[in-house]
């Protein structure tokens, strides 16, 4: 009986790699700027141990003080779950303090502390560094742009209908 031969694989190096369809798809350049983005602002504000959604939480909490948690979540897009988690990491480092919601006992209204005043305003002085980086490849009006177009892309998409959840087969 005869016997089959195995196929083996070539070895693909980096310089023959095919992408096929990836480079012309939105979802693909999205995910690639987006990490290239996250990796230069892990890198600018290394030394303060804070991540892109942490800022955007400090952002939004200093902009609102007295916002609730659920509004937060709402913002930010995190389940409330979640956001009692990150709420609970940025009091631990006396960034945000709970207080009691003036208008609501089942609230928290949450605002910034003194330090967390201090390390946001710190925060912002790299942060546009970091977008000065991010634009350099671009004229400001290419940057007006791209903002407008990704807007549009994120509010088409949620604001569609539910797409059906697929049954296991």
């Amino acid at each position: 009986m005869p016997t089959k031969k195995k196929t083996v694989a070539k070895s693909v190096q980096e310089s023959d790699l095919k992408l096929d369809l990836l480079p012309g798809l939105i979802g693909y350049q999205l995910r690639l700027a987006q990490l290239a983005v996250f990796g230069d602002f892990a890198a600018e504000l290394k030394a303060f141990d804070i991540s892109p959604g942490r800022f955007g939480v400090l952002v939004l909490i200093s902009a609102n003080p007295g916002m609730t948690q659920s509004l937060l979540a709402s913002a930010t897009q995190l389940d409330r779950s979640t956001m009692v988690a990150v709420i609970d990491q940025l009091e631990a480092r006396n960034l945000v303090e709970r207080r009691a919601s003036p208008t609501d006992r089942r609230s928290n209204a949450l605002v910034l502390t003194a330090d967390g005043e201090n390390l946001l305003k710190l925060l912002k002085r790299r942060i546009k560094k970091h977008e000065a980086r991010i634009a350099a490849a671009m004229t400001p009006a290419e940057t007006a742009t791209l903002v407008q177009l990704l807007t549009r892309i994120r509010t088409k998409l949620q604001s569609a209908p539910s797409r059906p959840k697929r049954t296991a087969k």
